[in-house]
């Protein structure tokens, strides 16, 4: 029997990929700015920035759409 998934779970595994995947660029920026590429440096942590701005709308529709599965 296959499992299925509601929008939200999906949506949160999502969420979940893009938090560790932004953990993984910073690791790498860090890397590399100490090998002193401090131009790739500024250009990852500009998309990071990006990232860093949307959790709280990502939570606040994630949190809309629990109460619509219940």
């Amino acid at each position: 029997m296959a499992v299925e998934y509601s929008l939200t779970d999906l949506l949160e595994r999502m969420y979940e990929n893009q938090l560790a995947l932004e953990a993984a660029l910073m690791e790498l920026t860090l890397q590399s700015e100490k090998e002193g590429l401090s131009d790739i440096g500024d250009n990852v942590r500009g998309a990071l920035f990006v990232i860093g701005e949307n959790p709280g709308h990502i939570k606040q529709g994630l949190a809309k759409l629990r109460t619509r599965d219940l």
